[in-house]
């Protein structure tokens, strides 16, 4: 019989091969008959669960530990767990009893018009889980975890991830999942390859099936071939030896052999992935991505943002923070927010435009982001900038939103203001903006420059951030900023690509910002170059 793929969604990159492991669920055999036994049974269950959580969280001070001591919170909360009891002293089994008390609770949290409540039903739910295999006097799912295991599950709290990636875990796979989920980031925080999505995982992989888990392809693999497997093999070789060498240099001081100093930023698509990451290793963060703040009510607390600039600042340790606003359309629809699909994305309602369109919204995002400016070196980026009146139109909203919170009594500061580049008109004009500073997207400047969409797989070809027209325009930009006494920088994937180093750094870039799994490599090119 030969191979079989299954396609879904990385939601957190890398590969992996391994030996399936499925996920099985019980049920809960705690009831007597008996109420007052039933309510023992469940209280010595709420006992054990706290202490299991306790354990697992006793050396996390990231995210992941908030996240559970959320959990411990459910637990002791005696008006969560009261209604369970009650359906108990009525004669309701304890599964009955719990199915009810988490059903309503989960239908609360996902009810809130804040997206952080509303993420906060998945915590809800694994609590739930949790309490059920205890009543049902199971052991923790996965205690005798294979070597090189790969999770299958129709999907996966965030509590079992954890106890799960402690023994080894390999790979996650699961029929549904988000790449937005709480587990999908402690997965990339983490850097377990994970693919959600991928339906009818469970049937057609068998405990023990060979896989191949490629989260970039988002494919898995079910009994691969042996040229597959080769293949496989050969690139998880050359990525070992390419993440030994990254680690060898992540720390090191990027300057190139003559002594030129290079600053080198990180991209942060996710704060959690900062968790295990040294601020000394960079020179501050040159984009924060902040699409994952919003849902599909479109918006979300400023208070929540707020809390999150700040925590970005304070991991910088005093290196500036580069907040690009949200980036949404195009590519990166958001429902209740982007609107109707367009018929031409990429030169539409998106980035900038929208945000403009949307000034309810982007007033929320402007006002965090001034308050946590009086806490550090806070720089706030635009992104799809195409003429000088939408830099105009956002300088006067951000400074409205300043004047606005000190006249409310808040510590606020005016940022400086920058501009992403990766429109044609803004390379070729980027003198005529009101700007403090350049970040190249060079992505989407060679995208519009080619008119070669990056994620066409038959125009593919046609798609060369290093084509002669990118690089003239790149310089342009470059330029600009040394007349005007601006700094440049470029954060998109060229940046991150060691082959490419020497040929930014010819056109005069001085700074580059890239993926933290590249901070080493780009540090041991600049370092080759005289």
């Amino acid at each position: 019989m030969g191979e079989t793929v299954l396609t879904g969604r990385g939601a957190s990159s890398g590969l992996a091969i391994g030996s399936a492991v499925l996920a099985r669920r019980g049920e809960s055999g705690c009831t007597t008959g008996e109420a007052k036994a039933d309510a023992l049974h469940l209280r010595e269950a709420i006992d054990r669960a706290r202490a299991e959580i306790e354990n697992l969280a006793a050396d996390l001070d990231d995210d992941a530990g908030e996240i559970l001591a959320f959990q411990i919170e459910l637990l002791d909360d005696g008006s969560f767990m009261d209604p369970a009891f009650v359906d108990i002293g009525q004669g309701a089994t304890c599964k009955a009893a719990l199915d009810r008390a988490f059903a309503a609770q989960v239908a609360l949290f996902e009810s809130d018009d804040d997206p952080y409540f509303q993420a906060r039903a998945a915590d809800v739910r694994d609590v739930h889980e949790r309490l059920v295999r205890l009543l049902s006097g199971q052991s923790e799912p996965g205690s005798e975890l294979p070597a090189h295991a790969v999770w299958v599950a129709e999907d996966l709290t965030p509590s079992l991830f954890l106890t799960l990636e402690r023994k080894g875990l390999a790979a996650v796979v699961l029929a549904r999942g988000s790449a937005a989920s709480h587990v999908a980031m402690l997965a990339r925080a983490r850097e377990v390859p994970m693919v959600v999505g991928v339906g009818g995982a469970g049937r057609v992989i068998g405990d023990g099936a060979e896989l191949v888990v490629d989260a970039d392809a988002g494919e898995v693999v079910v009994d691969a071939d042996q040229a597959r497997l080769e293949a496989c093999r050969r690139r998880l070789i050359e990525q070992r030896d390419a993440a030994a060498l990254a680690r060898a240099w992540r720390g090191r001081t990027p300057v190139t052999s003559s002594g030129r100093r290079i600053a080198v930023e990180i991209n942060v698509e996710d704060p959690l992935l900062l968790d295990r990451l040294d601020p000394a290793d960079c020179d501050g963060i040159g984009l924060v991505r902040t699409e994952f703040l919003y849902d599909d009510a479109g918006a979300v607390d400023e208070d929540r943002q707020f809390a999150i600039y700040r925590r970005l600042l304070g991991w910088a340790k005093g290196r500036p923070v580069t907040v690009r606003t949200l980036d949404a359309g195009g590519d990166k629809p958001i429902a209740g927010l982007t609107g109707e699909p367009e018929p031409n994305p990429f030169l539409g309602l998106r980035g900038i435009r929208l945000s403009l369109a949307r000034p309810e919204v982007f007033a929320v995002q402007l006002r965090a982001l001034a308050r946590a400016a009086a806490h550090g070196p806070l720089r706030v980026m635009v992104p799809m900038v195409s003429v000088p009146e939408e830099i105009d139109e956002v300088r006067a909203l951000l400074g409205r939103m300043v004047t606005d919170l000190l006249a409310e009594g808040r510590a606020a500061a005016m940022p400086p203001l920058g501009m992403m580049v990766e429109v044609p008109s803004a390379a070729l004009c980027a003198r005529d903006f009101a700007v403090d500073f350049y970040s190249i997207g060079s992505n989407d400047l060679a995208q519009y420059v080619l008119a070669a969409a990056r994620d066409q797989p038959d125009v593919a070809h046609l798609y060369r951030p290093m084509h002669p027209s990118v690089l003239r325009l790149i310089r342009e930009v470059v330029e600009a900023g040394r007349d005007k006494g601006v700094l440049v920088s470029l954060c998109g994937d060229l940046a991150g690509e060691p082959a490419a180093v020497s040929a930014l750094l010819e056109l005069g870039l001085e700074r580059l910002s890239v993926t933290p799994a590249a901070l080493g490599r780009v540090k041991h090119a600049i370092a080759d170059l005289p």
